[in-house]
């Protein structure tokens, strides 16, 4: 058996999953839609990572992510992590002296500031779409275009057009008058990239001192035009982190192999053959009035939580996760 370490990052959009070996080297990698159903993408991402190696024993397993109490039930591990702690871990491991990590996904950017490897400040955006993925996706789509040709199609403009970056509804507006009086998509998309860095660095960067060396992470790394205009304003190069796309999940597993603490049996497989759901409850024990989640497994609630006072979650037996 070969013994590896876990990594499971859980968004609202998608979820990744991340095989490491004992020498840290990646063995496997998935990125998966979520399509709001948490349970049956972790389950997709476990099968594939066990198809395609089938003679693999985890040794230990973290989560992050939004859904990461979910995944850490699923599993039964007590390795759980926010975001930060993994995107740092990431990008320490692939650039040690990283001062600046920038990060863009899907659904959120955020910037965190890191000194002798830990990280001392952060920032996030979360309000608003414009600056993610799903805008940049959302924008190609309407122009007939992959995300990637976006990109691409930037980068051969000489004169980017001035697009409103601080709204989604208007730097789509603005995209659209533009198109309309006949100006090229080429300018329209590199200003469009060009208003998203600047709106970055003025809201979700504002007030921090941006150090090299830069880590850029998330899945808006691999748009070239993105990263051209973050070394042109910042002036400084930025070094693409090679798992930008599955960063979270990279550092959970990183995460994993360093933990000492003593795991129960990891029982993810078992989302292969047995029925989980989730069921909720409002307790009335006390003025909190919680909404309890309750995991259940072919019927048997095996653990609780969302409970802030630990009414429920406290009961659990260690690691009833996987009992």
């Amino acid at each position: 058996m070969h013994e590896i370490f876990l990594g499971i990052d859980v968004g609202s959009v998608t979820t990744k999953v991340v095989a490491l070996s004992r020498d840290l080297s990646l063995l496997d990698s998935v990125y998966l839609r979520t399509f709001g159903n948490p349970i049956r993408a972790v389950a997709k991402g476990l099968e594939r990572v066990k198809t395609s190696h089938p003679n693999i024993q985890v040794a230990a397993v973290a989560t992050t992510g939004s859904g990461r109490t979910l995944a850490a039930k699923l599993v039964g591990t007590s390795l759980v992590k926010n975001e930060i702690t993994t995107h740092t871990l990431a990008a320490v491991h692939i650039l040690p002296e990283v001062q600046t990590i920038i990060e863009i996904g899907g659904q959120d950017s955020k910037i965190i500031i890191v000194r002798d490897r830990l990280a001392v400040d952060f920032a996030m955006n979360t309000v608003c779409a414009a600056g993610t993925g799903s805008f940049l996706d959302q924008q190609a789509g309407r122009l007939g275009l992959d995300v990637e040709e976006l990109g691409r199609l930037a980068l051969t403009s000489d004169n980017p057009l001035p697009i409103s970056g601080r709204c989604t509804v208007f730097a789509e507006t603005d995209m659209i008058h533009k198109q309309q009086v006949g100006e090229s998509e080429a300018d329209i998309v590199a200003g469009l990239c060009r208003s998203l860095v600047r709106n970055y660095l003025a809201t979700v960067a504002k007030g921090k001192r941006l150090a090299a060396p830069l880590v850029f992470q998330g899945g808006v790394a691999a748009n070239p035009a993105i990263v051209r205009e973050f070394e042109r304003q910042i002036g400084q190069p930025l070094t693409i982190s090679p798992h930008f796309g599955v960063t979270g999940a990279y550092g959970a597993a990183l995460l994993a192999s360093r933990s000492e603490e003593e795991q129960p049996p990891f029982r993810g497989f078992e989302l292969l053959e047995r029925n989980f759901h989730i069921e909720s409850f409002l307790c009335g024990e006390c003025e909190e009035g919680c909404s309890v989640l309750c995991l259940y497994r072919d019927g048997d609630c095996i653990a609780h939580w969302n409970d802030r006072c630990g009414r429920y979650s406290a009961a659990d037996h260690p690691g009833a996760t996987g009992s």
